[in-house]
């Protein structure tokens, strides 16, 4: 009764000349959900209610909810819609909703007063495919930066009655500026009673940096992933996080939506995170026979870039486009680093180059110089698109040819046009062919489209075909910042030339494996299936080029658990919408259907085509996938459904690049490819300091085997190998103390905590080894894993890290140590973990080498027996008396007489033991000088100056 009090007096304000659109508001607002009463005042003011009327045909969305599951990446969302029929007569529903350009939609059902209409996957009618085809480039309509297309369905619901709309659709996530984002659009364009989006992730690996940012009204706002203001997460909106498990909740009221827009278009709900990762060849999930990997390295040094800014500067340009188009250049620039080299060319119906013929490195002064030519831009004439990209393309060829080979860089072409060609070659066919001709898959192009005019079939198809990616830019939307926020995703390339391997008879149906470049914060993804489902492990090998040096990242990934993959099994309540069904087996599906509709849009063989084309969709069929050759068929007549069509990009990363099978010859990556981590690069010879530490020197020449012993203070760093001045190498090694073992005549033990490699010849470089990482700093810092094989190498440095077993280090290929690394399972207190330090291989290293190992490997020495009495004496300290019946043993060494006896030896080489002539009393006589001589101030201390210099 209150409620029609209220009515009565809204509805005397309307009779009273108010405006009825501000009623209609109020209504909503106050969730007036019988329209009923709103039908029966307007039949009785039918001038004053004409908005009421048009209100009240259209049925009333009482129930919007979303419910999404994200597993490893991979998501699984079911939108579900209650639409309500109010009035007295039959209307027509419709349901409408965004999705990802990247998505696959999976199924579709109706429930219409009693009836229900199921939609089944079919294929396509081939005789659409040349249509398809000719439009196999164009975006789909809605598209901004974050790709959407709209699917529409609609059934007439009966007077009195409602319909029920269920859509599920599928995705893997995409890794862009270090973050996954998941984005659901929010656009029901009314109020509605119940809204509610539920959004599941659960992440083995464990989740970080999970943030729900305010609702994103405009889609192509921004350019990106953290570009929009800072802000609370949207009203209503609760957050529960585990280490791997979240759980985000956004239910707003009616008040709450209308606050935030009263046509109900809400705007985009996004949930960002990313996983915990560590440099190494990356996280593998297997479940019932199927894997997917994902890679992406962290903490490497970027790569130099070498890019050139192709500017449309015709006139079409005049005004907003350019000056925004300006100032994102202005930051691009700052930006840039000083290993970099870049050009500019500006075109129009003329091509005009910044620097002629040439790459410029970025200083303040070229930098300055850059600024002051964009600034001189002005828009004139038409558009010759194939001139300014055969100019372009022709410097940037010539820079990568006349650049020394061995400088490892990724290039790039970044091309921005407003328009379509008009000036020389205007066929878009013959410019994506010249254009890939002259590239030669030598490095990749960029390209963004601004405004309504653009021909973004043609830019897609430019970006397509040379392993780039497009963006488009709105006519009414900030360039600036697209292009800024487009620029970082692009903006440190770390890695290039990326190869990925498995052993031969191990998986097989492996998605794509070789890719360009590897940008920061990108991801890349590949997906197969195992042929030993029983396996515990896949051995997996990741090579690519960083810098000046190349890497080959290598190990046996341990699987989890499938108990452990299950959502099902997650704690909290977050329950699995996905009925069970192998998420990583849908996930190699989806990249496999993606590169397919790749390959098959780039080829110009019909034969090709229609294999491409029957494989895809067979695969679509097989796993319920809506693709742009399988459609959805309602089961009952008399309902409509528009499915979305348009260009797939492949998800694995960000761009659309050439699949293995596609790569034959000349278009396989360039430089070198290292070796393989045999066990030929373990070996070491007897020359080493091992355990409490113990010294072995072998004289091969002279067919003997010396060892002593150095009892030395933790703390100590020892000068292992001294030749800084001749090889430029120095080896020193810093110990760390442990209580002597019971019963024993020590009062402590001490082992090598780490060692130190330094080489200065030709260009500085050092190594740190401890027993669970590796720092190599050549000018560039790498941080590697001892869990992790790995190798990395460049002209004058290798090293070789085999996984919780050992270091191999080869400095010009004539010097090689092998540092091995000795992990106790369950150590006693006398135990620590510690290294071992032996030479592989001395060539190299000069004839005035010192050290405690470094001075004997030019040296002879010669085995004689002295009669007892004329032994030498050595000082009484340590010294205890010995019954062996070797005793009159002596070494003679540069003049020295050294009293020895004769050992068996533990060592860790590979073999057990070694039979050694033992020196007793820290090596006294044995070493030049004494044990504190060979005392380093620091373990970068090369002996050129202090103490140790001076002393030896």
């Amino acid at each position: 009764m209150l409620l029609w009090v209220c009515l009565c007096c809204g509805l005397s304000a309307i009779h009273g000349q108010q405006d009825p659109e501000f009623l209609a508001r109020e209504l909503e607002e106050a969730e007036i959900l019988d329209y009923s009463l709103i039908d029966n005042v307007a039949r009785r003011l039918p001038r004053q209610a004409r908005f009421l009327q048009r209100l009240e045909t259209r049925p009333r969305m009482s129930e919007f909810s979303v419910r999404s599951t994200i597993i490893s990446r991979y998501a699984f969302t079911t939108i579900s819609c209650t639409l309500v029929n109010s009035g007295s007569e039959d209307r027509e529903g419709v349901f409408e909703m965004q999705i990802p350009v990247t998505a696959f939609i999976t199924n579709f059902t109706m429930f219409i007063g009693d009836k229900a209409y199921h939609g089944e996957v079919i294929g396509k009618d081939r005789r659409l495919g040349d249509a398809t085809r000719r439009h196999r480039y164009s975006r789909p309509r809605g598209d901004g930066e974050d790709g959407v297309e709209t699917f529409k369905a609609s059934g007439t619901i009966p007077r009195k009655g409602q319909a029920l709309f269920l859509l599920h659709y599928e995705e893997l996530l995409q890794r862009r500026l270090g973050k996954y984002q998941y984005a659901l659009s929010i656009r029901p364009q009314q109020l509605v009673g119940r809204l509610r989006v539920e959004v599941n992730i659960l992440e083995n690996s464990g989740i970080t940096s999970l943030e729900v940012p305010p609702l994103r009204s405009n889609r192509s706002r921004g350019g990106g992933n953290g570009d929009e203001v800072d802000g609370a997460p949207p009203p209503s909106t609760v957050i529960g996080q585990t280490k791997t498990l979240a759980k985000v909740t956004f239910s707003p009221s009616v008040v709450q939506q209308a606050k935030i827009a009263r046509n109900g278009i809400l705007g985009d709900f996004i949930v960002r995170y990313d996983v915990n990762r560590e440099l190494s060849v990356g996280d593998v999930q297997v479940l019932n026979g199927y894997f997917v990997h994902y890679f992406a390295p962290k903490d490497l040094p970027p790569l130099p870039k070498n890019v050139v800014f192709v500017l449309d500067s015709s006139a079409s340009m005049v005004g907003t486009k350019l000056r925004q188009t300006k100032d994102a250049l202005f930051t691009i620039l700052q930006d840039l680093r000083p290993e970099d080299h870049f050009n500019i060319i500006g075109f129009s119906n003329r091509i005009k180059v910044w620097q002629q013929d040439r790459l410029v490195p970025v200083t303040p002064e070229n930098i300055r110089d850059a600024k002051i030519y964009i600034h001189n831009m002005s828009p004139t004439g038409g558009t010759n698109i194939n001139g300014a990209l055969q100019i372009s393309t022709k410097i940037l060829n010539d820079y990568i040819s006349q650049s020394d080979i061995d400088a490892r860089s990724a290039s790039l072409i970044i091309f921005l046009t407003d328009g379509r060609p008009t000036v020389g070659e205007t066929h878009s066919t013959k410019i994506v062919n010249n254009t890939k001709a002259a590239i030669h898959n030598r490095f990749c192009l960029f390209t963004i489209g601004i405004g309504n005019d653009v021909d973004y079939q043609l830019l897609e198809r430019l970006a397509l075909e040379n392993c780039g990616m497009m963006r488009r830019i709105r006519e009414d939307e900030d360039a600036t910042e697209h292009l800024k926020g487009f620029y970082n995703e692009i903006r440190t390339p770390l890695l290039s030339d990326i190869r990925v391997d498995y052993p031969v008879g191990s998986v097989e149906h492996v998605t794509q494996k070789l890719f360009s470049n590897y940008f920061n914060g990108s991801e890349i993804v590949i997906a197969g299936k195992l042929l030993n489902h029983t396996a515990h492990s896949l051995h997996v090998e990741v090579t690519a080029s960083n810098s000046k040096k190349y890497i080959l990242l290598k190990t046996d990934v341990a699987f989890d658990l499938p108990s452990q993959n299950s959502v099902g099994s997650a704690p909290s309540g977050v329950e699995d919408p996905t009925d069970s069904r192998n998420y990583v087996e849908r996930a190699w599906s989806y990249l496999t259907i993606k590169e397919l509709l790749t390959s098959w849009l780039k080829s110009d063989d019909s034969e090709e085509r229609e294999n491409l084309r029957e494989r895809a969709e067979k695969l679509a069929l097989t796993y319920n996938f809506v693709t742009p050759f399988t459609t959805l068929k309602m089961k009952e007549l008399g309902v409509q459904t528009e499915v979305p069509t348009g260009v797939y990009i492949d998800p694995s990363t960000g761009g659309l690049g050439e699949t293995m099978q596609g790569l034959k010859g000349p278009e396989a990556p360039a430089g070198p490819v290292p070796g393989k981590l045999d066990k030929e690069r373990t070996k070491a010879s007897k020359t080493s300091a091992d355990g409490d530490p113990h010294f072995v020197v072998d004289f091969p020449l002279s067919k003997l085997t010396v060892c002593f012993n150095i009892d030395g203070q933790p703390g100590d760093i020892l000068q292992l190998v001294s030749d800084h001045k001749n090889s430029g190498v120095t080896v020193n090694g810093q110990l760390i103390g442990a209580p002597a073992p019971p019963n024993g005549h020590k009062k402590h033990r001490t082992y090598f905590q780490s060692i130190t490699v330094l080489s200065n010849k030709p260009d500085r470089a050092y190594l740190e080894v401890t027993p669970t990482k590796v720092i190599l700093d050549d000018g560039e810092r790498l941080v590697l894993s001892c869990d992790r094989s790995a190798v990395v190498g460049s002209q004058n440095l290798e090293v070789s890290i085999f996984a919780r077993s050992n270091v191999t280090v080869v400095i010009r290929g004539t010097i090689a140590f092998v540092i091995l690394i000795h992990h106790y399972k369950n150590p006693a207190p006398y135990q620590k973990d510690h290294l071992g330090f032996y030479i592989s291989n001395g060539q190299g290293l000069s004839s005035s080498s010192h050290g405690l190992l470094g001075q004997f490997l030019h040296q002879v020495v010669n085995l004689t027996q002295v009669p007892h009495g004329q032994r030498p004496q050595l000082g009484s300290r340590n010294q205890t008396k010995s019954t062996d019946t070797s005793a009159g043993n002596v070494l003679q060494l540069k003049g020295r007489l050294v009293p020895v006896v004769w050992k068996q030896r533990r060592i860790y080489n590979g073999e057990q033991e070694v039979d050694c002539w033992f020196a007793k009393n820290n090596a006294e006589k044995l070493i030049d000088g004494a044990y504190k001589d060979y005392l380093a101030s620091h373990p970068f201390d090369t002996g050129t100056s202090g103490a140790v210099g001076s002393r030896l």
